[in-house]
């Protein structure tokens, strides 16, 4: 179908427009995905208090490219993504993905393809910053 929204942003996401993007009268599934900052990360000793995501000059163009490539693979399924940079609180989403499709299984394989090739192929950063005010970069 298409890539009907994406993008990189310092705003809060907004899951209800991603869904909203993806829905038709002719969808009969939508399925989401909401990555949200937590408070630990296992390879850290100390508690997570916030992410600082950064991201690449050309990261949209990447999740451009990385979306559309779903896309051709799943055809009658309609995609939105949102990845947020800047800082980011436990709780707030990180990453918003969605997928509308006439079933179900086409919606989640897709929805979990684009996450999962965001996540690999996304020129985007993050540092950890700790309770005890020390950080860690993840993903350089």
């Amino acid at each position: 179908m298409s890539v009907a929204m994406l993008g990189i942003s310092a705003e809060p996401l907004d899951l209800a427009a991603h869904v909203a993007a993806v829905s038709s009268a002719s969808h009969g599934a939508v399925a989401t995905f909401v990555g949200v900052v937590r408070d630990h990360d296992p390879s850290v000793v100390g508690e997570v208090t916030h992410l600082e995501y950064s991201a690449h000059p050309y990261a949209a163009a990447f999740l451009t490219r990385i979306t559309e490539s779903v896309a051709a693979d799943h055809p009658d399924v309609a995609l939105a993504v949102t990845h947020r940079v800047g800082l980011l609180a436990v709780g707030d989403a990180a990453i918003v993905a969605t997928a509308g499709s006439a079933h179900r299984a086409e919606a989640f394989d897709a929805c979990r393809a684009l996450v999962e090739h965001v996540k690999a192929e996304l020129p985007v950063w993050k540092r950890e910053i700790l309770a005890d005010g020390s950080h860690t970069w993840v993903g350089l």
